[in-house]
């Protein structure tokens, strides 16, 4: 018999990661140049994208996490498309030494909300009537490091 944390995760003490919930937080789509943005086009549109990780912690052991993407489609300076959703999750860590709980909660729940995110950009693209915009996937540990050593170049007192 195998003792647990109530949870049937596994056994007591040993280290979890759960997702207690997810969802849209906001959603905004913009397709201020319709119906002609939607006209056939002889060349693809530029797509940026840009894309946040944000975490609060809610208790102890609760995190909420999300993941905040700016996407837009632009042809000759003509906004074809503007796409901003905040996707979140609330997850509990549990038995996790505490030197590991900030890159958990900024890589790893992120990379765990993120097909599910990608999802939501592809149905908000397609439905306003454009091919829909599969998202590649993010390396969620390079932008960690990137904000960490951004971080590290800011002092402190800077505003």
């Amino acid at each position: 018999m195998t003792d647990t944390n109530g949870n049937g995760s596994g056994p007591a003490g040993a280290p979890s990661l759960n997702v207690l919930v997810q969802y849209v937080k906001d959603l905004s789509f913009e397709n201020p140049n319709a119906p002609r943005s939607l006209q056939p086009r002889q060349n693809p549109p530029e797509i940026g994208i840009q894309v946040n990780v944000n975490a609060k912690q809610m208790s102890a052991d609760d995190f909420e996490v999300s993941v905040t993407l700016e996407a837009s489609a632009t042809e000759n300076d003509e906004v074809l498309f503007k796409l901003e959703v905040d996707y979140g999750g609330v997850f509990r860590l549990l038995n996790i030494p505490a030197e590991q709980v900030h890159p958990i909660v900024m890589i790893e729940c992120p990379r765990l909300l993120f097909p599910f995110l990608r999802q939501v950009v592809a149905d908000a693209t397609r439905n306003g009537g454009f091919p829909p915009l599969y998202i590649d996937p993010i390396d969620f540990f390079a932008l960690y490091q990137q904000r960490a050593a951004q971080a590290q170049q800011t002092p402190a007192n800077a505003n």
